[in-house]
């Protein structure tokens, strides 16, 4: 049986390739998914791969992962604000890798600090896309530790 693991994003990566390319690049959020779901396959993984502008939905989607394998979230900027997310995550008993398309210690201020990483394993930020295949390989890692 092949682990599934949910690939949570979050506000605005919906915009990808549209949205400000200088620090998030060209790519689409669905080049993104293709490229993940490549490598997971490559690692005996399968990705339910999602994307929501509502934390309310990204909390009911981590709240109905009991199952699956691990989660791999972006929470976009709600990484930076939402205490919801958080709690979600830490109800879980699942492995979570955190990731980011930009190097969020370069950024803003209010960007340098994530909510998120209280309850995931490991963060992975500033690779762009190939940041989410680096997420997969880190569950993989995890997975494999774990077994």
């Amino acid at each position: 049986m092949t682990a599934k693991i949910l690939v949570l994003n979050g506000p605005n990566l919906n915009r990808l390739g549209k949205r400000e390319p200088e620090i998030y690049g060209s790519v689409t959020l669905a080049d993104v998914e293709g490229q993940t779901k490549a490598r997971a396959s490559t690692l005996g993984l399968e990705i339910d791969f999602r994307q929501s502008n509502s934390e309310g939905e990204l909390v009911d989607w981590i709240q109905q992962a009991d199952g699956l394998a691990g989660i791999i979230i972006n929470a976009g900027g709600y990484s930076h604000t939402s205490v919801a997310i958080l709690d979600a995550l830490r109800g879980t008993d699942l492995p979570i890798v955190e990731v980011h398309l930009s190097n969020i210690y370069q950024r803003e201020a209010y960007r340098r600090s994530s909510f998120i990483s209280e309850a995931a394993n490991g963060v992975i930020c500033g690779f762009g896309a190939q940041g989410y295949e680096l997420a997969v390989e880190a569950m993989a890692a995890l997975l494999h530790k774990a077994a």
